[in-house]
Formats: C-alpha cells, sequence, structure tokens
C-alpha cells in the first residue's frame, strides 16, 4: 500500500507505509513533506521506517528531520514500539516525553493513541 492521505479524526494525515522507503536523509523527509502537500496536517511516519541514526541523538538526524516538519508547518507523528530506543538513551527518553507536550512532533505506540490526540485537540 502507499502512503495515503486519510481522514482520522477530522484530520488529513498522510498515512506512511509501514513497507516504504526508510527515511535515511534529509531529502527523504523533504519527499514526504512534498507528499504531505497534497493535503495532509499530519504526517505519520512508522518508527520502522526511520534510519537507526533518528534514534542516536548524537547524530543530529532527528533535529534535522524534525526541523523541516516544523518549518513546513507539519505535524509529525512517529508511531510504533520504540522502547528499544528509549531504554538505551535519557536524552531520547527526554525528547520524546518534551515532544509529546507539545504540538509539532509526537512519538505514539500506535493508530489508536494517535486519534485520540487529534479528538484532543479538535
Amino acid at each position: 500500500m502507499p502512503d495515503v492521505v486519510r481522514q482520522r479524526a477530522g484530520v488529513p494525515v498522510l498515512m506512511c507505509d509501514p513497507a516504504g522507503p526508510r527515511v535515511a536523509t534529509v531529502q527523504d523527509a523533504l519527499d514526504l513533506i512534498g507528499a504531505a502537500f497534497v493535503g495532509a496536517e499530519v504526517v505519520a511516519v512508522p518508527a520502522s521506517r526511520l534510519d537507526e541514526r533518528f534514534f542516536s541523538l548524537e547524530t543530529r538526524f532527528a533535529g534535522e528531520i524534525m526541523q523541516k516538519f516544523v518549518n513546513y508547518r507539519l505535524r509529525l507523528v512517529i508511531v510504533g514500539d520504540i522502547a528499544q530506543h528509549l531504554a538505551a538513551s535519557s536524552a531520547l527518553r527526554a525528547l520524546v516525553h518534551e515532544s509529546n507536550r507539545a504540538d509539532h512532533v509526537w512519538f505514539l505506540p500506535d493508530f489508536d493513541t494517535l486519534d485520540a490526540r487529534l479528538h484532543a485537540i479538535a
């Protein structure tokens, strides 16, 4: 299934296919942003599509990707189990905690949680 825009809780979300290409470069993230310009307000990316460098904050890759989405005024949602990465990095745990308190980038375990968050802000 290709990446497709679907309504979730009344919000247009670019649902990224778990089997789609990995997000391994800033250009890959910009490609997702471009795909979202067909009307999406949120881009939901399965955690499995993110290059491992995203979860190693010392690479600054996560910051670059997150900043691109903020600059283009799109909400980025990382969906899936990242417990292994969180267990290995207190800095990542802090980033996830702070991101989930804000509006631009969320780390959520599943799409039901995404729907609940979207309902809460609608």
